[in-house]
């Protein structure tokens, strides 16, 4: 109660001190300002209106604030004229532009072209049920979807806190020591796990075995990523095969599936003790529905266990995005790849949650990285602990217990017509050995198809099928029909179907140990406690539904309501990344169209969507150029030219592919030093493989020798890897080609408006030119890539397919004359900023012209000098402000890096400008000594509630400062809910799950 009454005397001084506040400004975009109709038949719901921030008035007065009198003579400021492309590159002509609601019909009938068959294929992807309490919730809300990965944890609790109950399902129902926060799919998880094996043996040990249980596809990544890491990749029978001695002593790790990819539950104890009596690592990968009912790894001597969640309420979506689990034993923590999330406490000893130890430890580590891992899937990740949330332990078993007894009666059902189950230990996945009863295979498949169902195509002697959660009576009966009709027998009815009691899983690998205990877990079980747990997390969280998010280097764009909602629908959501190509003709449109698109953006010749982050684009290009290379008898070349200035996990993906790095200098003013780059190209001329650069640079300018030093590159042997990380600077003025690349990744999520949802999903396509087009990725089950194509790098043949609709209706909807002006407005704002701010913060680099590109370099070095005054100082005084602070001492560790992106009006750029501006000035007071050095409003930032309404008040400045340093805040102001975190004392004292009963109960 004292904390209320101090809050309501708060208000009442504010109140008093402060007069009304005047009614937040209304937007200058009014009927008056918008564009006007062509016609009376043009559409009016015209996307670039909604989806570009300033209105025609607002870049009419930004361009004056710059002194120029047209968006043309600013663009040549900007953007070197020499790499200009044709205004007809990408325009209207080459991409047509549909109203949202032409949009919405296309889409309607591009989903209506997949056939609506009932898959039970397997092979690690389930159509998963989504409770319509979490569909609606969480991932149709933008409160959800629209904020940015956590590393500003005060402001970002609620979703922190979603991610810890992750980490704890996943640690209870595997039982192991300690869980990530998610990665992009099982099969790159499981290359993750295969070299910690590899570096756990300091890379002594080169031979990793895989059993031939494991699902084909993360055999295929497998296969990919050891050929980098120098990795003798074996696969065969692990239970039969580890005997050879000369094996076992060059062994670093086996892979296993639990239960495999046939459905067969194997008792894999004794394999542990033999793998680690050889001094290697025992990975398994597993389901976590399954170990519900199933003794989980941890109990049997796994050292690393990992999995796909999806079918915790997360569609299948044509192969994702899913969140891959990843746990291990607490002896290899430090060396778990990935977003780890631990418990921590906030500097008046207030519980919080924060990233900890290894984030981002490819910007840390650079070429000695091991991982290039810069993202997870945090939305789908929070889907699938708010699935374990409302369901809780007891319903999962139930869940569990129903699709393997609905396994068990189809197995004696259709063993009654002769088939044969191949084994008869299994959860909810069945392969038949049809060769009794039919001729082929195809036989069986071919009376399924008749029946609208997909069945698991394995040979001519075997079929295979999966159940899960959303399999009904109804499809028991159609399942059991199929193979009946196949045998030429009568078909069943539901009065026939007689449940089994005994599960088909041998008593000593059934599960025994509770899982799940933890309050979090068995409460929220009500859709109305449900919901109130939702929106209370959410309230901790700040996104783009509450202010911008001016991260350099992410581009936080409009995320658009139209281009989200065909995602869940149905027609798209549903289908399986295994679907026979005829069943999704939609999907194969769709996905022609974006890479034809993507071509034409990039000036490339041919695409890849399989990588499923920025970061696996960057591995998947390179390892592009590395078989070009072989392809020529030059597979010797391995030397990877990289700046200094470039992103950390450029030197990281190299490594990955198998290169060395050699760095290359920038100079004083940002730009690229070419006399280095030359002198290190004609050094390594014999081995040069590629260069990496990111334009614009990192240091947020065009750089005029761009393409000299491409030219450079190419006169010694080498390729040349675009990072095209800032491609929304380029759309329709330039492009990757142009500027001389061979190939270059795109982030989905941040140029082509795919929501970062909270850290991830993300996807990173490749474009290559035409020389390069034979090596993109390739699919074991779908046939993708070119006719010399590398082995995949995702798990799904494209990657994260359902989210491709996004940036596919993204770039629809705005059309090529759309795009280019959102480019234009992007630099405009950014310019616009720079100079707003000019004359209070340095700005470190601009180019010739005096202009930036598409974000902003500012140099807060003097104030640390002057006052003591960090970085972090300022980005948490920005949360006072109602903002989420740009990017923090990257590329530079004194400076924060800037991009407000096309989609803020200038009301909102100018509310930004505004709070730095006053931030400037209170750091001012520190300088000139009003305020102390160790006792003031930047050192103490942020400041919750908690904070402003406590019974004692003994800072220097008063809380209005404090809480409400401007009038509009008293109007519309988000609230951090902690104090600044001890990131000190969250890794010394590292947990990463959520409170136990005990440790809830003695909070109270």
């Amino acid at each position: 109660m004292a904390v209320l009454r101090n809050l309501c005397a708060l208000i009442s001084r504010n109140i008093a001190h402060h007069p009304c506040p005047a009614p937040l400004k209304t937007s200058a975009r009014t009927l008056a300002t918008a564009k006007t109709p062509s016609s009376l038949f043009a559409s009016l719901d015209t996307f670039s209106d909604r989806h570009i921030g300033p209105d025609d008035n607002e870049v009419t007065h930004m361009l004056a604030k710059l002194g120029y009198d047209s968006m043309d003579a600013f663009v040549a400021d900007t953007v070197p004229e020499k790499i200009r492309v044709s205004s007809a590159a990408v325009s209207n002509e080459s991409i047509p532009a549909l109203s949202e609601s032409e949009l919405a019909q296309r889409a309607k009938a591009l989903g209506m072209a997949n056939k609506p068959f009932k898959s039970f294929i397997g092979m690690g992807y389930h159509n998963a049920v989504v409770p319509p309490v979490v569909l609606r919730n969480i991932m149709e809300s933008p409160a959800w979807y629209t904020p940015y990965t956590p590393y500003q944890p005060e402001i970002a609790q609620g979703r922190l806190e979603s991610l810890v109950n992750f980490q704890t399902m996943v640690m209870s129902l595997t039982s192991m020591d300690i869980a990530n926060a998610s990665l992009l799919d099982e099969a790159t998880a499981a290359a993750e796990g295969m070299v910690m094996a590899f570096t756990g043996s300091n890379g002594k040990k080169r031979t990793f075995f895989a059993d031939n249980g494991v699902a084909p596809q993360t055999i295929a990544v497998l296969k990919t990523r050891a050929k980098g890491f120098g990795i003798n990749l074996v696969v065969g029978d692990a239970l039969a095969d580890l005997s050879d001695e000369a094996l076992r002593a060059d062994l670093c790790g086996v892979l296993v599936q639990y239960p495999d990819v046939n459905g067969t539950v194997k008792d894999f104890s004794g394999l542990a003790e033999s793998v680690h009596s050889a001094g290697a690592l025992l990975v398994c990968a597993t389901d976590l529905l399954a170990l519900t009912m199933l003794k989980p790894p941890g109990e049997w001597g796994a050292d690393i266990v990992l999995g796909n969640s999806a079918r915790f309420g997360v569609p299948a979506g044509y192969g994702g995005p899913h969140a891959a689990f990843f746990a291990c034993t607490d002896k290899l923590k430090r060396k778990m790849p990935g977003r780890l999330i631990g418990r921590s406490r906030d500097v008046n000893g207030k519980p919080a949650y924060r990233l900890a130890l290894q984030t981002r430890e490819q910007h840390i580590r650079r070429e000695k990285a091991t991982s290039n891992i810069c993202t997870s899937q945090a939305l789908l990740a929070n889907m699938a602990a708010m699935y374990a949330v409302y369901h809780g332990p007891v319903n999962l078993q139930r869940i569990a217990q129903k699709v393997h007894g609905f396994t068990q009666l189809i197995k004696n059902a259709v063993e009654n017509y002769g088939y044969k189950a191949v084994s008869s230990q299994f959860f909810d996945t069945l392969t038949f050995d049809v060769s009794n009863v039919v001729k082929d295979a195809e036989v069986v498949h071919s009376a399924a198809l008749a029946a609208g169902i997909n069945l698991r195509r394995i040979d001519a002697r075997h079929v295979g099928l999966t159940l899960d959660e959303s399999v009904g009576t109804e499809d028991i009966v159609a399942l059991i029909n199929v193979f009946a009709s196949a045998a030429s027998q009568s078909p069943i009815s539901s009065t026939d179907l007689n449940p089994t009691e005994l599960p088909a899983i041998p008593e000593s690998l059934r599960r025994t140990s509770k899982f799940l205990p933890h309050p979090v877990f068995n409460t929220h079980h009500s859709e109305t406690e449900m919901l109130r747990y939702i929106y209370h997390l959410q309230s901790k969280d700040l996104g783009l539904v509450h202010a911008m998010i001016p991260l350099g280097s992410c581009t936080m764009k409009l995320n658009s309501t139209s281009s989200m909602m065909p995602l869940t629908w149905p027609e798209f959501a549903n289908v399986h990344p295994f679907a026979p190509k005829d069943q999704v003709q939609g999907y194969e449109e769709l996905i022609k169209e974006l890479e034809s698109d993507l071509c034409k953006i990039t000036g490339f010749h041919a695409c890849s969507l399989q990588p499923n982050s920025g970061a696996a684009g960057e591995y998947a290009g390179l390892s592009v150029i590395r078989a070009y290379h072989e392809s020529r008898g030059e597979g010797h070349r391995d030397i990877c030219l990289i700046p200094v200035s470039a992103h950390g996990t450029n030197p990281a993906s190299a490594v990955m592919a198998g290169l060395k790095v050699v760095p290359v200098k920038t100079h004083a003013d940002g730009n690229l030093d070419l006399e280095d780059l030359k002198a290190k190209a004609e050094k390594h001329k014999d081995k040069l493989a590629a260069f990496m650069i990111t334009y614009p640079s990192t240091f947020g300018v065009f750089e005029h020798g761009v393409q000299d030093a491409c030219k450079i590159i190419h006169d010694n042997g080498g390729q040349v890897y675009l990072d095209g990380a800032n491609l929304n600077a380029q759309i329709g003025l330039t492009n990757p080609a142009t500027c001389g690349g061979d190939v270059c990744h795109m982030n989905l999520h941040k140029t082509f408006a795919i929501p970062h949802g909270g850290g991830g999903p993300g996807v990173g396509p490749i474009c290559v030119a035409e020389h390069l087009a034979p090596f993109l990725p390739s699919h074991p089950i779908i046939p993708t890539g070119g006719d010399k194509a590398i082995n995949a790098v995702a798990a799904a043949p494209y990657g994260s397919a359902s989210i491709l609709l996004i940036s596919w209706a993204y770039i629809k909807m705005l059309g090529g004359a759309g795009l280019s002006e959102a480019s234009k407005v992007a630099l405009l704002n950014a310019n616009y900023m720079a100079q707003r701010l000019s004359g209070h913060y340095t700005l470190r680099y601009k180019n010739g012209k005096g202009r930036v590109a598409h974000e902003l370099l500012i140099d807060l070095a003097e104030f640390d000098k002057a006052a003591g005054l960090k970085v972090a100082d300022f980005a948490k005084r920005l949360q006072d402000y109602g903002f989420h602070p740009p990017t923090c001492s990257w590329p530079i560790s004194t400076c924060m890096l800037i991009e407000p992106t096309e989609s803020e009006t200038l009301e909102e750029i100018d509310r930004f400008c505004d709070a730095m501006i006053q931030i400037r000035k209170e750091a001012e007071d520190i300088i000139t000594g009003k305020q102390p050095k160790d006792n003031n409003v930047l050192k103490n930032a942020p400041h919750p509630i908690s904070v402003i309404a406590a019974e004692e008040w003994n800072r220097p400045y008063s809380r209005q400062t404090a809480a409400y340093p401007m009038p509009w805040l008293l109007e519309r102001k988000f609230w951090p809910t902690v104090s600044r975190i001890d990131d000190a004392y969250g890794d010394t004292h590292l947990i990463c799950d959520c409170p136990s009963v005990e440790e809830s109960a003695s909070s109270l």
